[in-house]
């Protein structure tokens, strides 16, 4: 199970749930820190979740802020890519593919 979580899960972490969506045996979501979040991230996402990838630091912070007891033993991967890219921008998939993949 991953989860993949940006600010307003509009852009970044939709892109990433794109990438490993049709891959066999990946459950794949994505969620934002933001309220305006078009799906706000919640304790049971971070419980359900094998692998954490959020898209900056300040996202990890947020969520280990939030909900402590979830992400005490959560695997959480800062994958550092800034927001400058719309949904399914093919440069925006490269960088999410590459550096997803050594964890997945």
């Amino acid at each position: 199970n991953i989860l993949f979580i940006c600010s307003r899960n509009q852009w970044r972490s939709p892109t990433g749930v794109l990438v490993w969506k049709k891959t066999p045996g990946l459950f794949v979501r994505s969620a934002g820190t933001s309220p305006r979040a078009k799906r706000t991230v919640s304790a049971k996402d971070i419980g359900w979740a094998d692998i954490v990838f959020v898209m900056e630091q300040k996202h990890k912070s947020r969520i280990k802020a939030a909900f402590p007891a979830p992400c005490k033993y959560a695997k959480i991967h800062v994958l550092d890519i800034p927001d400058e890219y719309q949904y399914g921008d093919p440069e925006l998939i490269e960088l999410i593919r590459m550096s997803t993949e050594p964890y997945i």
